[in-house]
């Protein structure tokens, strides 16, 4: 059991309580910046980058970011990570130093305003689903990327109900073959302890969100797809078994 001060009590039921009205309202704020003001794709991460540190902020979430000095600024790249917490969105919106996009099911995108916003801002619409659809919507994902789109995938699927770490799989990593680019594992910390998926009062602490260094996928073929996978997910978990901060 979570035990909060009153002070971290409100923070939560803060943010339970205006976070929905605030992703509405950055939303309309993005879509407004890059339809009317025009800004390119890159500028207008202005608004969704100032929403996830005004969460984190709500809930009292001090992030670091460790292992930067991996990444070339002009270099795409595919982000893994695992997904334990709604907070893994927060942090890495409003804290990660490189310029990526989301990858989406394309139900989303159907959502008023908040569809529209993902579409200009350039986030990668996918469908889930099986059959040829959903081949096509992977094939269109990998261009996408391999034409200078960074993203982040969480390989796993879904939030983990314990914190640890989840198979991978192994579709999102046939989006990676595909692309052909690096792949930069990330490991999130701290972010089970803040809101695990079940609760809804988010606790104050401190995330951490470690990069490991760029992962070459060339050799890799379809048929490997089983192997990287579990190679990826390797990567994953040293970083998540790592000492120190």
């Amino acid at each position: 059991k979570v035990l909060m001060s009153p002070m971290h009590v409100i923070r939560a039921f803060a943010l339970l309580l205006l976070g929905p009205p605030l992703t509405i309202l950055f939303s309309t704020l993005a879509w407004i910046d890059l339809v009317l003001v025009r800004r390119s794709q890159r500028q207008g991460q202005l608004f969704p980058k100032i929403w996830g540190r005004v969460m984190c902020r709500l809930a009292g979430v001090r992030v670091r970011v460790r292992g930067t000095e991996h990444l070339d600024p002009g270099q795409t790249y595919i982000f893994m990570g695992n997904h334990v917490s709604q907070f893994d969105i927060f942090t890495f919106q409003g804290y990660f130093p490189h310029d990526f996009r989301w990858i989406v099911k394309k139900e989303l995108f159907r959502i008023p305003i908040f569809g529209a916003a993902m579409r200009r801002a350039g986030l990668v619409a996918i469908d889930r689903s099986h059959g040829r659809e959903a081949m096509k919507s992977l094939n269109a994902a990998a261009e996408h990327i391999h034409s200078g789109t960074s993203v982040l995938i969480f390989p796993e699927g879904t939030r983990s109900l314990d914190g640890t770490l989840q198979p991978f799989k192994a579709g999102v990593i046939s989006l990676a073959i595909k692309a052909g680019v690096p792949v930069v594992p990330v490991g999130f910390i701290g972010t089970y302890q803040v809101l695990p998926k079940g609760r809804y009062l988010a606790t104050p602490g401190e995330v951490i969100i470690r990069i490991g260094r760029p992962f070459s996928i060339q050799g890799y073929t379809m048929k490997d797809k089983h192997q990287l996978a579990q190679d990826l997910h390797d990567r994953v978990a040293e970083l998540l078994a790592a000492p120190g901060q």
